[in-house]
This record gives C-alpha cells, structure tokens and sequence, in this order.
C-alpha cells in the first residue's frame, strides 16, 4: 500500500470563529458537538487545579534548592529584596501574557508562545522568541537531568556510609545516574501531549512540597539544636570567605539562580491551552497562576532564609546535601526520591512543548509521509489502547539521549541553573508580555504606561546579562578542571 494510500483524513465540522472581547472564552461552536472545542480540536478538560499543578511542577523545581547559596551569596537585605523582586514581577507579566492566549479581534487560541507573539507582534520577533523559548526548554531538561542525578548519587552515597561507616570513600560519577534517568525518560516522554500529563503534575506538585518542606524541617532543626553559623547582611564577606572578584561573580550567579527558580512563563500559553473554554481561559490561568506563585514564593523565601540561617556564609549550592549523609540519613534519602519523582514530571512539563512543535512541524512539511503520520495502534494492559507512530518514538528517543549526554559533559549545578535563568527571564518573562500588552491595548510610546514597561524591561535585561556573565565565568572556570566521562569528575 502507498504512503497516499495509508493517510487516514477525519473531516471536523467547519466552526466559524466570531469576534470575541478580550477575556472570552468559549467561541460559537456547532450545536451540539459536545466533543470539540471552537477551533475543532479534542474538547479541552483542565481546571484551575489542574493548571496549578502543571505550574508548581514547573516553578518549584530544582531551583529551590539553590536558594540558600544565593542568599549567602547576596546577603540578608538584598538577598530577600531580590527573590521578592523576583516573585512580583513573575506574577504581574504573567497575568499580562494569560491574556494574550486569544486574539482580541477574532477569538483565535494561541497553541503555544510563539503562536502569542505572532498573534499580537509578528515579524522577527516570532524567530526571537522561539530560538529564546525552545534553546530554554531544551537547557531546562539538561539542568533537569544534572539535579536527579545528583539527588540519586545523594541516596546511594548515604547508604553506602549508613552500611559502611563514615571513613569509607563513598563517591562516584554521576554518569550512571543520568544515564538511569535517561532511560526512564525515554519510556515517559512517549505520552503523546500535554493534555495527557495532567496526573504526572499531580504528583510531582505533591513531591515538591514534600522535599521543601523537608529542607526546611532540617533547617530549622540544624538552626535550633547546633551552633549558629555566622551570617551577614551583605553575604560572603570579601578577605574572609571570597575574593573581591569571586563576590561580584557569586552575586551575578546568585541572580541567576533566582530568575531559574521563577522560570516558567515559557510554558505558560501551553499551559493555558489545556484549560476548558468556560469559563474564559485567561481568568482561569490567571487564578492559577497567583496560587502558583504565591504558594511557591512562600516556600521559597522560607527554604532560602532558613536554609541560610542554618548553614550561614558557607551555604551548599544545594542545600539538601548540607545536612551530610550521616544521620537522620533515612529522612534526608526521602527528600532526594521526593526531588527525583519531581524533576521525572518537570522533566515532562517543559519537553512536551519542543516535542508538540518539532512533531507539528514535521506533519506539515511532510503531510503524506507514513513515517511522520501513520498511528501506530497498540493494546497495553491495564493501560488500554496506546497510539504512536515512528517519527515521535524516534524523535523523543533521541532527544533524551541528546539532553542526558549534554549533562554528563556540562554537570555543574549552579552555573547551569544560573545561565538558564538568565537566558529566560528578560525575555521570556518581562520583555514579550510588555510587548505583547502594549500591542493588544495600543499604549501611546512615551505614555506613563509606556516608560514604567520600558525601565522595567531595561532594569530586568541588565539583571540577566548580569547572570549569563556570572554563569558563563564559572562555567568556564569549572571546565577547566573537569574531565566529561570520567569516574571522578568534577561536580
């Protein structure tokens, strides 16, 4: 049988798209036909709680974690000045860029981000903004793959002292570790959407808070029950702890972390675009999103101070492995299975994007190709029916291997995190919002309106290239030393 032969076409309905105000939701749709939405797809399902979920997952992620060292870094007062900071203006471009989902003239969705920007800026801005987007989401699963594989070496290393004693030399590379993860990825990423991974979000929500709260119970506990360790209002003090130039480049880093830990506005159309059409989409996203960041916020300004306040100046990139691998070690190997559980469906929520855009693309340059389009039907027990086709399994196979092999070369925690934060938070989360809110509601340039979006974004894109600096400076200096593949890498 022929490739033109194999192509099954579905014939939807025509549904005429009426002009809707700006916050509408649901457009006219056929009498009747319960099963598509306004614009003919699979009736969408997802609520308030469902969003939620799927932005916690991607928020409190592996940067929570770093908090405590970016505090050390940056001190008391700035410090808490910049992860508020940070927290504000996350939540405040967010509401602008939930309302960017629809057209305001036609009612049109906007699938992804890139589809927002088109929809409300064109132009070579569309090209800016997916090279930023996608370049992003594909570091986010390599800096993903380096903090799983540090937490399943905290786990192995803990039981190796606990079994052996504490003299025995219990390190080991990470490589095995992300090779691991690698392959557990390969087998989930084969779930064919977003809209499919609703309850993977669940449950990495659920470890999240799990671990934090954990992190903070030992914060708390190492602070009350052991000698106070000396902390400032101005962080790592130069001449004791740093030199003069490794103080400016921890700052810079620290910022950089910050931006990674609130780093989600990039999945935040695609998010959205989960959500059911009544009621209107972007009031739903936009009650989501202040829970999101407000629960996160929390826990974060809680992990950072305490995580300082307990460990002090000589704060840990990552906090968890501050508390040693001694004892309580049965508690402190929950925390990291709760962080792997967790970073598995983060690793989900900013993949599906490249992989819905790359497998999108690919069907419409190559419409009639049997390889790119034939559904592959299977029946998995206690799963039911699965559908695949060759090109996703390949695509999505070599992707994870592509991203875990990149971490084995690159595994340095806090740099990576900081240069990923760095790379997204001007653009991503400040600069397209403005832009795109300024388009939708014509704002007059030299507006008052106008100036405080333009000192925002130029105060915000001067945090990030001061981040990307920091982060490529201690890139390079840790590459210096490390030797990729090796047994006693560095890390």
């Amino acid at each position: 049988m022929s490739d033109q032969q194999e192509v099954v076409v579905v014939a939807v309905p025509a549904v005429e798209l009426q002009p809707v105000a700006e916050g509408a939701g649901l457009a006219t749709i056929e009498e009747g036909n319960t099963d598509v939405d306004d614009d003919g797809l699979p009736r969408r399902t997802g609520t308030v709680w469902t969003a939620s979920a799927h932005i916690i997952t991607a928020v409190i992620g592996s940067g929570v974690l770093s908090l405590a060292w970016a505090i050390a870094q940056l001190g008391w007062v700035a410090g808490i000045l910049a992860l508020t900071s940070f927290s504000v203006i996350t939540l405040y471009t967010s509401t602008l860029l939930a309302d960017c989902y629809r057209c305001p003239e036609t009612g049109k969705r906007s699938y992804t981000y890139m589809d927002a920007v088109r929809n409300n800026l064109g132009g070579i801005k569309v090209i800016i903004c997916g090279c930023t987007q996608y370049a992003n989401l594909i570091g986010t699963s390599i800096g993903y793959t380096i903090a799983t594989a540090i937490s399943m070496k905290a786990v192995k290393r803990s039981h190796c002292f606990h079994k052996n004693g504490h003299d025995v030399d219990c390190q080991s590379s990470s490589n095995l570790f992300m090779i691991y993860f690698g392959v557990m990825e390969i087998f989930i990423s084969q779930i064919p959407n977003f809209h499919k991974i609703w309850w993977l979000s669940y449950v990495a929500a659920g470890m999240s808070f799990s671990y934090s709260f954990i992190g903070l119970g030992l914060s708390i506990a190492k602070t009350v029950g052991g000698e106070p360790s000396r902390t400032s209002l101005t962080g790592v003090e130069v001449g004791i702890d740093v030199t003069a130039d490794e103080k400016i480049w921890g700052c810079f880093r620290a910022l950089g972390n910050m931006a990674f830990a609130y780093s989600y506005a990039m999945v935040l159309i695609e998010i959205q675009d989960t959500l059911r059409s009544d009621p209107p989409e972007n009031k739903v996203m936009k009650k989501a999103t202040k829970f999101g960041v407000a629960s996160t916020s929390i826990f974060y300004l809680s992990c950072g101070c305490v995580g300082y306040r307990a460990f002090g100046n000589s704060a840990p990139g990552n906090f968890l492995t501050g508390f040693g691998f001694y004892e309580p070690f049965w508690l402190i190997d929950i925390a990291n299975i709760c962080i792997i559980i967790h970073l598995v469906g983060a690793y989900q929520v900013f993949t599906q994007p490249v992989f819905s855009f790359v497998e999108k693309s690919a069907a419409k340059r190559w419409p009639l190709h049997s390889f790119i389009n034939k559904e592959i039907s299977a029946y998995i027990p206690g799963c039911g029916q699965y559908c695949t086709n060759r090109f996703r399994l390949l695509f999505r196979t070599i992707y994870v291997i592509i991203t875990t092999v990149v971490a084995m070369i690159v595994p340095f925690f806090n740099d990576v995190l900081a240069l990923l934060g760095a790379i997204a938070f001007w653009p991503l989360t400040v600069y397209f919002p403005t832009e795109m809110y300024m388009a939708r509601n014509k704002v007059p340039a030299f507006s008052r309106r106008w100036l405080s979006f333009q000192v925002l974004s130029a105060g915000c894109l001067v945090v990030s290239v001061a981040a990307a600096a920091g982060s490529i400076q201690g890139i390079i200096t840790d590459l210096k030393i490390y030797k990729p593949f090796h047994s006693s890498g560095y890390e």
